[in-house]
């Protein structure tokens, strides 16, 4: 569906709203009577590209700070989206730096405005993308923090301990972390597991990722039967609340009978790896990078490391193979007579 065409001289409307309408950027609906344009951009990712809620909420704070910028960047005088040059784009660039964002964010920013120049372009509402003439940030390349084999030995001896004594949250919380392991899963796919997403006959899991991409990852022995025990008890659960009561449809499930937080998943995992390491800031995502990274170590292939992942870019998946080789120089250093 196409939207607006103005004529490419005019003026979005960017007079300031009445009280009663004040422009919210983690609302898209903000933007309807200010600024069509970056309304309808919004709309067009949530409705037809069918980008998730999260983004586009940032997408929407992104582009409120441009336009805010481009407000006091112009001050009196008239502009337009096509008339904005690249010098404008360069001082926006220096208004994010001057904020002390973090280049990560910067670049997030910057990601947001191509974005929606491309979509104006495309619409026919400018003739070009100064966005493209601004180089983004950087960005510096940190090794992920990750577990090491002896220490993932230790993380489920721990857990599995505790699970001997059978209550429902012991069991629960070794099957979060054998799955965690076993697939590579991030904390919010994890969280928003469904029962229908989860087949333990054929051993593999449907996860929905960033951009509500789905994607099957297999599971593994040890997390199939740490599932198992916990389907079992979970099944004693609902039935002890009653058949109103609960959440049917989830599968990670809190002792109230609701979904499980991303919080209370949070707090569970933590606690375990802080017993391992309590100084190494270990946390969720390191059982993410330690799956990649001992998949890898093992001669897994990259793409297919990617794969399981949900990463879009192989180039996301990369920052594993330098964990592996620092591992491998750290070994070759130890054990070489002239290293």
């Amino acid at each position: 569906m196409m939207a607006r065409k103005p004529p490419k001289n005019q003026r979005p409307n960017v007079a300031p709203p009445d009280d009663d309408q004040e422009s919210d950027p983690a609302n898209p609906e903000s933007f309807r009577l200010s600024h069509p344009e970056v309304h309808d951009f919004l709309t067009h990712l949530a409705k037809e590209r069918d980008v998730s809620p999260n983004t586009v909420i940032a997408y929407s704070r992104d582009l409120h700070d441009f336009v805010s910028f481009l407000g006091a960047y112009y001050g009196a005088r008239e502009w337009t989206w096509g008339g904005i040059d690249r010098l404008a784009m360069r001082g926006f660039l220096a208004h994010l730096a001057r904020r002390a964002l973090a280049k990560r964010s910067m670049a997030r920013t910057l990601s947001a405005v191509r974005s929606f120049y491309r979509y104006l372009h495309r619409n026919e509402i400018v003739d070009a993308n100064p966005a493209r003439a601004v180089s983004s940030p950087r960005l510096e390349k940190h090794l992920p923090g990750y577990l090491d084999r002896a220490q993932i030995d230790l993380l489920f001896q721990s857990a599995e301990v505790r699970a001997w004594e059978g209550t429902f949250t012991d069991v629960r919380n070794l099957a979060i972390l054998e799955l965690f392991y076993s697939t590579g899963m991030r904390l919010s796919e994890l969280q928003g597991l469904s029962r229908g997403d989860v087949d333990l006959v054929t051993q593999q899991v449907k996860v929905r990722g960033k951009g509500r991409k789905e994607r099957i990852v297999p599971v593994g022995n040890h997390a199939t039967l740490a599932m198992r025990n916990y389907e079992a008890k979970r099944d004693d659960l609902l039935r002890g609340l009653g058949p109103r009561a609960g959440d049917r449809n989830a599968y990670f499930l809190a002792r109230t009978g609701k979904r499980i937080g991303v919080r209370a998943v949070q707090k569970t995992v933590g606690e375990f790896l802080r017993k391992i390491d309590e100084d190494a800031g270990l946390s969720v995502h390191s059982l993410r990078h330690t799956f990649a990274t001992h998949l890898l170590d093992a001669g897994a292939d990259l793409r297919a490391v990617q794969e399981l992942l949900g990463h879009a870019s192989i180039s996301t998946t990369q920052i594993y193979t330098h964990t592996s080789v620092e591992r491998l120089k750290q070994v070759y250093r130890k054990a070489h007579p002239r290293a």
